[in-house]
């Protein structure tokens, strides 16, 4: 996240795409990579993108609810566990598997019981929901070296208030990737992120 503070989150991603969509993004910069658990077959699209791009990207899933989704994510090769909750229970066995949880949170009592089991970095989610004001004031009270990424609604125009907010990351949904957009048109706009967060990043 240091060196490319943006999430790919490729929903709805059909594994028969995996391998070109995440070819394009690695291409473009990007080295995270989330395939949420609710698209079609993830775990296959999880394998295959590890298996491709594991050297040069982390991949991981997203909404991951339960215990055994995150066995399951460890096992395709996924190192990240994103949720859209803060569940203890999925992120100790995150934390177990060795692999990277990052819960969802919006609420400082949230964001310290995440921390207080261990977390690697804190989803503020949904980000409509939690405008830079608020971001900076629940910065303020966090440990120094926490990661925080706002999810929901980010697009290339609204990046830089959340940054400057103290922000460290980025999760980008629909603005990126649908199912429906060509190889081409995800390029295009992997390359419209990039160019904007190296603007003020």
């Amino acid at each position: 996240m240091a060196a490319n503070p943006l999430i790919a989150i490729l929903r709805g991603l059909e594994p028969q795409n995996a391998e070109p969509v995440a070819e394009v993004l690695v291409d473009a910069g990007f080295q995270i990579i989330e395939v949420p658990l609710n698209s079609p077959q993830p775990f296959d699209s999880i394998s295959k993108i590890a298996k491709r791009h594991g050297a040069n990207a982390i991949v991981g899933a997203g909404t991951v609810l339960t215990v055994p989704d995150v066995h399951a994510v460890a096992d395709a090769g996924g190192q990240i566990i994103v949720s859209p909750n803060m569940n203890p229970d999925v992120g100790r066995a995150a934390i177990d598997r060795g692999l990277y949880w990052c819960p969802g949170v919006i609420t400082p009592t949230e964001a310290f019981a995440a921390l207080e089991i261990g977390s690697a970095v804190l989803k503020i989610f949904p980000a409509e929901m939690v405008p830079p004001s608020a971001v900076a004031a629940l910065r303020a009270v966090l440990p120094v070296d926490t990661f925080v990424a706002v999810v929901g609604g980010i697009s290339p125009d609204n990046m830089k208030p959340y940054w400057n907010a103290g922000t460290n990351g980025f999760g980008l949904g629909s603005a990126l990737f649908k199912p429906s957009y060509s190889v081409e048109e995800i390029a295009k706009r992997a390359q419209a992120f990039i160019k904007a967060i190296k603007e003020f990043a």
